[in-house]
């Protein structure tokens, strides 16, 4: 088995880079946006640019920035507030960003994601083309979820920031996700323990989950350790590479980008994987559930086989057609996601049933499968 690449090779590689940048990190003391710290990651940002680097900044801090501009006493609770505020806040975030980078000769590009961009496959690859047109006109992308239609109760919403970025590497294909915080990387304890050790290197993001208590979410943010495990995990699983640094410290980036020992490294889980199968294991969210039993459970996950309704034993939620459904095993753990064949009425009809019954039960029989391989991407 070939060794694990080093620290100082996945940089080098790293032909494409998205970054994010956490609440905590770009604010002031007073609960304001820290325009100097701006100022910083601009001047990092236009350097790697500058260096023949296709960069892109996952960026929160739009919540702040209004908290700041409308000098309100503290974060909203309502949620029609919090989205009025985030409103005013984006505005004055892209303008911050876009003077600190205009002089040093870049733009910054403002997009503005939803859950639905990303859901639909159509939109999903406008918006890499979007991206990829931004790289070469040598703007900067600064993306961030569009807070003011996202509505956590109807759960149409990519997420926290983290796994936004995750995304957006993934849409990318970027070699490294590089997610900066107010933390110095993952500790193997609480950070605050006079015997905390920062662990330079992690290679599974499974076997250190247990860590992610040691950075609990602040009131200011929405994310955590734990949301940046699953970034990483989301990033790794795909074939590339993940960093988790302290935003704070001084010319983080382009040390990081110098292969200097920063942060804490999480390195890639075998090769890289396609882009249509990112978007079906990471990206899109599923509209409904299928439970398989043993034998299909096995058949999907070990010998990379189509789903048959004959291995269903439960279907969860409505869906159409071309929907895409998680399967999941016994116990409820997702173990895949794919394109459903058929609608969530048809597949409980045939559930349990052979291929040659299909057309008995329903009156025609246009698949022989209820999710085709080809159309289906592992979740772990």
């Amino acid at each position: 088995m070939p060794a694990a690449p080093h620290r100082s090779e996945i940089v080098a590689g790293a032909h494409t880079v998205v970054a994010k940048v956490g609440t905590r990190v770009l604010t002031a003391p007073d609960g304001s946006l820290d325009v100097a710290r701006i100022e910083s990651l601009a001047g990092q940002l236009a350097a790697l640019a500058d260096a023949g680097r296709r960069v892109a900044l996952v960026s929160s801090g739009a919540v702040g920035a209004g908290v700041g501009r409308l000098k309100l006493p503290g974060r909203p609770s309502g949620l029609a507030q919090l989205q009025a505020v985030a409103a005013v806040g984006q505005s004055r975030l892209i303008e911050a960003y876009n003077g600190a980078l205009q002089s040093r000769g870049r733009h910054a590009a403002q997009v503005l994601l939803t859950a639905d961009d990303l859901n639909d496959r159509a939109r999903y690859l406008n918006v890499r083309n979007t991206l990829t047109a931004l790289f070469e006109y040598g703007a900067i992308p600064v993306i961030n979820e569009n807070d003011t239609v996202r509505v956590d109760e109807l759960q149409r919403t990519v997420g926290d920031n983290d796994r936004l970025a995750a995304v957006v590497a993934n849409l990318l294909r970027a070699p490294l996700l590089v997610l900066l915080s107010d933390v110095e990387g993952l500790y193997d304890r609480a950070p605050d323990d006079p015997d905390a050790r920062l662990l330079p290197t992690v290679d599974n993001v499974e076997t250190v989950r247990s860590l992610a208590v040691a950075s609990p979410a602040g009131v200011m943010s929405r994310g955590g350790m734990a949301s940046k495990l699953e970034a990483a995990r989301l990033v790794t699983a795909a074939g590339e590479n993940a960093i988790i640094a302290n935003g704070r410290r001084e010319n983080v980036l382009v040390d990081l980008l110098a292969g200097k020992p920063i942060g804490t490294l999480f390195v890639a889980q075998g090769g890289s994987v396609s882009s249509r199968k990112r978007w079906l294991g990471s990206t899109a969210q599923p509209s409904g559930r299928l439970t398989l039993d043993a034998g299909a459970c096995r058949a999907v996950t070990e010998r990379g086989s189509s789903l048959l309704a004959v291995g269903i034993s439960a279907v969860d939620g409505g869906f159409d057609k071309g929907d895409l459904v998680a399967l999941c095993d016994g116990a409820g753990s997702e173990v895949a996601r794919g394109l459903a064949n058929y609608s969530a009425d048809e597949i409980r009809r045939i559930a349990g049933h052979g291929k040659d019954e299909i057309a008995q039960i329903l009156g025609h029989c246009p698949y022989d499968s209820v999710v085709h391989r080809d159309h289906l991407a592992l979740v772990r």
